[in-house]
């Protein structure tokens, strides 16, 4: 089950990001309007997490974006508004559900949990592409009869790469996800982990491959 976190304040995004994926969520997060419809029509999300004071484009705005383009995923929406018209308002334009901050992360869990199973989603421990498949509990990366174990930071490089694979995702978007905003990794550590998962894929004799698109980043591929 996959949530798409749009929360341009940095400390609450990452806490929100913890707090999900703590509980078996995959969880990406942007920081402005524009980013969350190019997400939001892109990727395949159970739920949409949303500001609505965001740079770009405003949380009302997304909304009207996303249900005029027939994007029809939950959205909670989050806000420090707690004016009735501005509540009317973000519903009135296609959000399920609405919260002030600040909030308990019991009742945000709730309403998470709610909005998905109205949609009929279950959380699975397990994720494919081609011939592999990634554990998301164990982080065992499998192909064949074979399995390998993966360190923390090739999991989540190599979850980024299954849950966008027909994408190129940026060397950007892997330091955002995988060491956080205001981390100060670099190119060369995005490198030296797709070097390491380069040499289990080649263990595992898988025929996926990951190929670096120059000054962009890097995509999988089926050899």
């Amino acid at each position: 089950m996959r949530v798409l976190i749009v929360e341009d304040e940095v400390s609450l995004s990452n806490a929100l990001k913890k707090i999900l994926e703590q509980q078996g969520y995959f969880a990406d997060a942007v920081y402005d309007g524009e980013s969350a419809v190019e997400y939001a029509k892109t990727v395949e999300y159970s739920v949409i997490i949303l500001d609505v004071m965001l740079p770009k484009l405003d949380g009302f705005e997304v909304v009207r974006r996303l249900r005029a383009s027939r994007i029809n995923t939950p959205i909670l929406m989050l806000t420090a508004r707690t004016t009735t018209t501005d509540k009317v308002a973000g519903l009135n334009f296609g959000a399920d559900d609405y919260m002030t901050k600040p909030f308990e992360t019991e009742e945000l869990l709730a309403r998470v949990g709610a909005m998905t199973r109205r949609t009929g989603d279950v959380i699975v421990d397990e994720v494919k592409f081609k011939d592999l498949t990634l554990n998301t509990n164990s982080a065992m990366l499998s192909c064949g009869g074979e399995s390998v174990q993966l360190s923390h930071k090739e999991f989540e490089v190599l979850k980024t790469f299954f849950y966008n694979p027909t994408m190129t995702v940026t060397t950007d978007t892997l330091i955002s996800n995988v060491w956080g905003i205001e981390s100060e990794a670099t190119d060369n550590n995005v490198e030296v982990y797709i070097s390491f998962i380069r040499k289990k894929l080649k263990y595992l004799r898988s025929a996926v491959s990951i190929k670096k698109i120059p000054r962009i980043g890097y995509r999988l591929e089926v050899n």
